[in-house]
């Protein structure tokens, strides 16, 4: 249980809660929604079950007595200390495990009566039936109780996934910006139902869609190698409303579900998404139905955990041999003139920059294209995201002066030459439609056109070959290439790392900076970053990392401080953090294990994040041999 607050309370009101904190377990019916237990309604709600799509689910409008239930937030609200929790695919104000309010003292016991009855009656053998019976799964654990309290406060956020997760250490960031870690005991063949208690604040006051926060239940289909993954987009939308619960039974790879970002201002009223939201496992071991995980565990489909941890790029081989040379080729020279700053040409400055990389195996060139092409191509995607209505100035409520999530088929289809890439629970992205032509005209030098060209002529072509294997003394012998998108509330990669080989990463950011304003992307608060992190060892989870964020402010911020200190126990493992921005090249050596991923882009940010991406496997040119373990 997290810390309480000290508060004073009247014994009047202590001992009036305790009375029902005694409520008989015969008495479950005055503690739900009238009419919830009884057959018929019962009976409705498995009908309904069995033919919910995208994946088996339930919905109760109304799951408890409203009274308890408005006592429960207020006991959350007054006593409850929440921990801000980020990483690559979330970002929550989280409590503790609620299982150990048995463990409280009367005295803290007593600041929590009605959240303890709400526990109780919620792993009781009286509901844990009522859950049997709608969803028609096998048998739950009394004693095994998982539940937490979260609150989503404006950009809270819970990124694709199945509930399929194993025991990890997950690396956490508190309100105060430094880093604790917490073990988590969960294994895989453990969780069975997933569920969620909607709380949301202030009580009485409708939660609108328009404040995001909405549960997102995504289609699956069987990809090229014969695994189900989500769709890139969600088929159901569920917006929370008080006292409703949604629940279904875990299903690994097929129940994929995200949350939205919230997008409202918490204001006076402290308005917020809160809920009470866990999982009912599998019977523990002693409890009747409990099966021995290697029986439990044959013929299952791989959780998205599992699809993610075993993830590879396919590169694809140059068609012809390359000899490494020590300066660049007449040819070679003026064709990458037509696209690259002059100085990045210059043999003098090429070659302190490959001193720079040798040292710190990374490095960020400013003003990397040419002006003319930088500048036509900076309004271009200005405007490709004005007429799209991904701007923040076309995304803006004019009744709250909120930012609006954008649609999911926002920018993509209907002729506008992206399309969306997934699957979600690894990443999502637009990606250049292939063979486009360009809907302007043939003549009409567009953004897109512009990405095309970079993408499909100057990355893949032997001279730029040439000009990464000069700065970064490595020979290039494979490539992928693409141009990226990310649009505002609903794109991201996950964090993935290569096992068993290095990589070259080059990224050109192209994100445009809002004419005329502070470069707000530079403070991090859009999300959109490109992060490095140390490999982990193997009992963590590579969809739990932290993402960063303290750590990129952090150093912004405090350059002066001394290596120990940068270097300390405190540190939790980033390598590298890179802002968006235009017209810069990041180019990082990424050794086998380093997990890399750019986190979710805010639907607060001005616009789309936007680069072209290429990775490379790369042969050391001393050695001469592959950047392989």
């Amino acid at each position: 249980m997290p810390p309480t607050r000290n508060r004073s309370i009247s014994p009047q009101r202590a001992n009036k809660k305790s009375k029902r904190a005694k409520t008989p377990k015969s008495d479950l019916n005055t503690i739900f929604a009238p009419g919830l237990l009884k057959p018929s309604n019962v009976q409705r709600l498995h009908a309904s079950y069995a033919q919910s799509e995208p994946f088996k689910y339930a919905a109760v409008n109304q799951l408890f007595d409203d009274t308890l239930l408005k006592d429960v937030s207020k006991e959350i609200m007054d006593n409850i200390y929440f921990t801000e929790k980020e990483t690559d695919i979330y970002k929550v104000n989280q409590t503790g495990d609620l299982a150990s309010l048995s463990y409280l003292s009367k005295e803290q016991l007593a600041l929590f009566p009605s959240l303890n009855i709400l526990r109780n009656a919620l792993y009781s053998a009286t509901f844990r039936d009522f859950l049997r019976t709608v969803t028609g799964c096998d048998a739950l654990s009394g004693s095994k109780q998982d539940m937490s309290i979260n609150s989503y406060k404006k950009g809270c956020h819970l990124l694709n996934h199945d509930d399929v997760i194993g025991t990890r250490r997950v690396h956490l960031l508190n309100q105060n910006m430094a880093t604790r870690v917490t073990s988590i005991d969960s294994p895989i063949v453990c969780r069975r139902v997933s569920y969620i208690l909607y709380l949301p604040l202030p009580y009485g006051q409708p939660w609108k869609s328009s404040y995001g926060g909405a549960l997102e239940l995504y289609p699956v289909e069987e990809s090229v190698t014969g695994v189900l993954e989500p769709l890139t987009a969600p088929s159901k939308v569920i917006p929370p409303s008080w006292n409703q619960f949604v629940f279904f039974e875990v299903q690994p790879g097929r129940s994929f579900h995200s949350v939205e970002e919230v997008v409202v201002e918490p204001g006076p009223d402290g308005t917020q998404r809160l809920s009470v939201s866990g999982w009912f496992h599998k019977p523990q071991h002693g409890e009747e139905g409990h099966i021995p995980p290697e029986d439990a565990d044959a013929g299952r489909e791989k959780s998205s955990l599992e699809q993610l941890s075993s993830s590879s790029t396919q590169l694809r081989p140059y068609p012809s041999e390359f000899t490494p040379k020590s300066f660049l080729s007449t040819e070679d020279t003026m064709f990458l003139s037509e696209y690259l700053n002059p100085v990045y040409l210059s043999p003098k400055t090429m070659k302190a920059l490959a001193a720079r990389f040798a040292d710190e195996s990374s490095i960020e060139l400013h003003t990397f294209l040419r002006k003319s092409l930088s500048n036509r191509l900076e309004q271009c995607l200005r405007d490709d995201d004005r007429d799209d209505q991904l701007s923040r100035a076309a995304r803006t409520n004019d009744g709250g002066g909120r930012a609006i999530i954008p649609s999911h088929n926002c920018g993509v289809g209907g002729g506008r030459g992206w399309q969306a890439k997934g699957p979600p629970h690894k990443l999502r992205y637009c990606v250049l439609a292939r063979n486009r032509p360009n809907s302007k005209g043939p003549d009409v030098q567009t953004g897109q056109h512009t990405l095309r060209n970079l993408q499909n002529n100057l990355f893949p072509s032997s001279a730029f070959r040439a000009w990464l294997a000069l700065l970064s003394s490595m020979i290039p012998h494979k490539y992928t290439v693409e141009a990226r998108r990310f649009r505002p509330g609903l794109d991201y990669t996950l964090a993935r790392s290569e096992q068993s080989a290095a990589r070259l990463d080059v990224v050109l950011g192209l994100t445009p900076i809002e004419v005329g304003s502070v470069n707000d992307w530079e403070s991090g608060r859009y999300g959109g970053w490109e992060c490095y992190m140390a490999p982990h060892k193997g009992e963590d989870d590579p969809a739990v990392y932290r993402s960063g964020h303290s750590k990129a402010i952090a150093q912004g911020a405090s350059n002066d401080k001394d290596d120990e200190e940068q270097d300390g126990e405190d540190h939790d493992g980033t390598l590298l953090v890179a802002q968006p921005g235009f017209n810069r090249l990041l180019i990082v050596f990424r050794d086998a294990g380093v997990l890399s991923f750019v986190k979710y882009l805010s639907a607060e940010a001005p616009g789309c994040r936007w680069d072209i991406c290429g990775e490379w496997e790369v042969e050391d040119r001393e050695s001469g041999s592959e950047s392989e373990e």
